[in-house]
């Protein structure tokens, strides 16, 4: 019952703390992180007790799918580079550059023990990421680069985490045993992904029914991370192929109602697992904590000292690419969203933190290896990746609105107006062509006719203002606010037929059936 407690506890936590950071212009991950320390501390609160090997597949799936939901696979091709540079080559440098100086400075701890250290922590956290750099305002380009590092790096890390600890485990390890390993996951991973999200979208279009559609996207993405995991594949890059397939083969313009329930199931879902992982976070700082028995003062100087390579490894990691990726953009004029000013990258650099696959992955190390001998520092292994988490997530998260301020990076907002207006030109010009398509084999009266062609021009101008000249924009304007008098006494009749329906819904004799259908279609009505 305490467990379920502390849970209930962490669901509220996860709704409170979103707007209470609108409010404090600090992310919701950071907050949840701060109030898992504080539970954390009180005596009364009891140790959170979930399997460690359960945090990754019931965690992971459900946050990585949500947010494939604000990207695309296009987003994602036309930035592959720096995203694999940042996913892939950054992991591989943090985690030698980690496990070199943790042998180092932490005495007998082996190199494939430290390895193990440094791929846990490597790869920056993709909720964090893109929750943290979502509420900010920056640059599009900024924000697509860092969710898709977020969303692939975790590939690479796993993966490199499973070789170390066999390595240590097992006492061997083979560089090309390791290569094969990396590929076959992916290839497993990227076949998963692709079959399962192809299956999911005949599926979807057999059920039809909205909430039944919603039900399997709740599905989908524990089932391609369980059965990756079970080919030996990789799990965190099936359910990522399977997301991304998903959003581009499964889009139907006019399934009005299933595309507003998804996108608000979704939305609690990012909203609910989000606080519970990074709450999760904050209740394991107590159990880190346990682990150092009585060498915090010698055990915070191998974390500061980890801490220190693997905010420095990003910085002279981000430094060079960027400038490498701006000459090539000037040689072969390509075609990627990259920082274009020092300021930008130093964002980049800060918004790297680590999070909830860091914590699942150092809980999983195993107790003993092989020959029964418990696994080489394992104890302070789990100290230090816990400071790195808090310090990264907490220090850098609590001081990167700070820092965006003080730089004065913020997103393009006359680019994304002009896209804007274009849209709106293209959404009227479509509405129009309709129109003449209909006109073409149906006799439609005259008054009708520029009723209609009226409406086609209003979608482009209620989209975007500016599509009209300055006389038109005043006519419209006196013409918009006549609708919206229209639709304010509209909604005000509406509202009146509802609290009817509703209360008939008490009375002696009331079909509760008839009256939820009738309420759903005012509803409807209402929404339109």
């Amino acid at each position: 019952m305490a467990q379920l407690a502390l849970l209930l506890v962490l669901l509220l936590g996860a709704v409170v703390t979103v707007p209470l950071g609108e409010r404090l212009n600090l992310p919701s991950p950071v907050l949840m992180t701060i109030l898992g320390v504080v539970l954390a501390l009180l005596p009364f609160v009891p140790n959170i007790d979930v399997p460690p090997d359960l945090i990754l597949p019931l965690l992971l799936p459900p946050l990585l799918y949500a947010a494939v939901q604000r990207t695309s696979w296009r987003q994602f091709t036309a930035n592959v580079r720096p995203i694999l540079l940042l996913a892939v080559a950054l992991v591989l440098v943090t985690m030698a550059t980690v496990a070199s100086v943790a042998s180092s400075v932490v005495p007998g701890l082996p190199i494939a023990a430290a390895f193990v250290l440094g791929a846990l922590v490597a790869p920056p956290d993709p909720v964090a990421a893109t929750a943290v750099a979502g509420s900010l305002g920056l640059p599009r380009r900024l924000v697509s680069i860092l969710e898709g590092e977020g969303l692939f790096n975790d590939v690479t890390a796993i993966v490199l985490y499973h070789v170390a600890v066999g390595a240590v485990v097992g006492g061997s390890f083979s560089w090309p045993e390791a290569a094969g390993t990396l590929v076959l996951s992916a290839v497993v991973a990227v076949v998963v992904g692709l079959a399962l999200g192809w299956l999911s979208n005949k599926l979807m279009s057999l059920l039809g029914d909205a909430p039944l559609q919603v039900g399997l996207t709740l599905l989908v993405p524990f089932v391609s991370y369980v059965i990756a995991e079970e080919l030996h594949g990789s799990g965190v890059l099936a359910v990522l192929t399977t997301a991304l397939f998903l959003a581009e083969h499964s889009a139907d313009a006019d399934d009005v109602m299933g595309r507003i329930a998804g996108n608000t199931f979704w939305e609690i879902i990012d909203i609910l697992v989000t606080g519970i992982a990074f709450g999760l976070v904050g209740l394991e700082l107590h159990n880190a904590f346990g682990t150092a028995d009585g060498r915090t003062g010698e055990v915070l100087g191998w974390s500061a000292a980890v801490v220190g390579v693997v905010v420095l490894v990003r910085l002279a990691w981000l430094l060079p690419a960027v400038w490498v990726t701006k000459r090539l953009h000037k040689l072969r004029d390509y075609n990627e969203e990259i920082p274009v000013s020092w300021r930008e990258t130093v964002v980049m650099w800060w918004a790297g933190m680590r999070g909830v696959a860091s914590v699942a992955l150092a809980l999983a190390i195993p107790l003993e290896t092989d020959d029964g001998s418990p696994f080489p520092g394992r104890d302070t292994i789990i100290f230090i990746a816990f400071a790195v988490i808090m310090t990264t997530l907490v220090f850098q998260g609590l001081t990167l609105p700070w820092l965006v301020k003080v730089l004065g990076v913020r997103a393009d907002t006359e680019a994304e107006r002009g896209f804007e207006h274009t849209l709106a030109i293209r959404a009227a010009k479509a509405a129009k062509r309709r129109l003449k398509e209909i006109e073409e084999v149906e006799d439609l009266p005259e008054e009708l006719s520029e009723r209609l062609a009226r409406g086609a021009y209003d979608i482009g101008a209620r989209i975007s203002p500016d599509v009209v000249d300055d006389e038109r924009r005043d006519w419209f304007a006196k013409r918009s606010q006549r609708a919206r008098t229209m639709q304010r006494i509209q909604r005000e009749m509406m509202s009146a037929a509802r609290h009817e329906v509703l209360a008939a819904r008490s009375e002696p004799n009331a079909n509760p059936e008839v009256v939820d259908r009738v309420l759903r279609y005012l509803d409807v009505r209402s929404m339109r």
